[in-house]
């Protein structure tokens, strides 16, 4: 074990950074109550939160030549870089979890997987069910995409007949076209059946290209490893981060896994980020807070962090913009 990474496990499982928030054994997790607390949301979703499918693909088809970003909702992003077209963590089922199981979607993907264009390069994050959805890879139009993903999920793709498939450990490098990938540590956890928890890994994806530094990151929680990040590979141009599923009250108070909007500011702070993008939010209630609070609270708390109001960005499900544009 001595030659081992900290992160790696003498059993084959992995933990988190050390120095990582430690979850208490004081959680008192209850479905009876969650889905009890879930059924007082509001599920209104505010007709500005989606673009209509008409807009949405009019907009992409102007500037899918372009270098771009678009959210297609969740943590399932399309992004183009010169000739490479990424997509993150895609889920496109109704549900996020097995067969018919799990939180289903309120807001329906901003495209279809038959009205994706082609595809470079498909990052997978970790194996949670609302990242690591099977029945997207299943159906995913092209197999002879490169596959990015943490040690020990190659096996899902390999058997669903993908070609090109590269498993990642931390600060491990690849370079697809005259993109660089750089698989780095996040504060989560993975876990996809009663007998598999941290079996494994998990991690954000630092993609550069042209001078330019993207931080797509896992879900994670806040911990002291960005500082870390942020002084090897900052500055970061623009970090991409979980703002939503964080308050379980009244079982337990916030999760350690998922940053709240104030915390994803910490981490983009962190990094030496530029700017910073709200991801994972209004498309599954997957915990207990108000489902259009993270962007209210992200936004509102950018200058506590010193940011600028306008370099806090909150999408639409179905917005596309080009990356000059966003990054100006």
């Amino acid at each position: 074990m001595t030659n081992k990474p900290y992160h790696h496990l003498e059993d084959g499982r992995f933990r988190n950074p050390e120095g990582s928030p430690v979850r208490s054994e004081n959680v008192n997790w209850s479905y009876t109550t969650f889905n009890k607390e879930k059924k007082k949301l509001d599920m209104t979703v505010p007709e500005e939160h989606v673009i209509k499918k008409d807009k949405v693909l009019k907009k992409f088809n102007s500037i899918k030549d372009e270098n771009y970003i678009g959210w297609i909702g969740h943590a399932t992003f399309l992004i183009k870089l010169g000739d490479t077209t990424i997509i993150t963590d895609p889920v496109f089922s109704k549900n996020a979890g097995p067969l018919i199981f799990g939180p289903k979607r309120y807001t329906d993907p901003a495209l279809s997987l038959k009205e994706l264009p082609k595809i470079d390069l498909f990052l997978l994050t970790h194996n949670h069910y609302d990242h690591q959805d099977m029945n997207t890879i299943r159906k995913f139009p092209y197999k002879d995409t490169k596959v990015l993903t943490a040690l020990k999920l190659g096996k899902y793709f390999k058997k669903n007949h993908f070609k090109n498939v590269e498993e990642l450990d931390w600060y491990q490098e690849v370079k697809v076209n005259d993109i660089k990938i750089t698989f780095l540590p996040a504060v989560h956890w993975s876990k996809r059946s009663l007998t598999d928890t941290n079996k494994t890994l998990w991690g954000s994806f630092l993609i550069e290209y042209k001078g330019k530094k993207i931080f797509f990151a896992c879900d994670t929680g806040y911990g002291e490893i960005y500082k870390t990040i942020g002084e090897n590979f900052g500055p970061i141009d623009l970090t991409m981060i979980n703002i939503g599923a964080y308050d379980f009250r009244p079982m337990f108070e916030k999760s350690i896994y998922h940053t709240s909007p104030e915390e994803a500011l910490q981490v983009a702070r962190d990094l030496r980020s530029k700017k910073v993008l709200g991801t994972h939010w209004g498309t599954f209630v997957l915990s207990l807070e108000p489902i259009m609070e993270p962007p209210k609270r992200f936004k509102d708390n950018a200058e506590n962090f010193g940011f600028k109001k306008d370099d806090v960005l909150i999408f639409k499900i179905g917005e596309f913009n080009k990356i000059n544009e966003i990054l100006n």
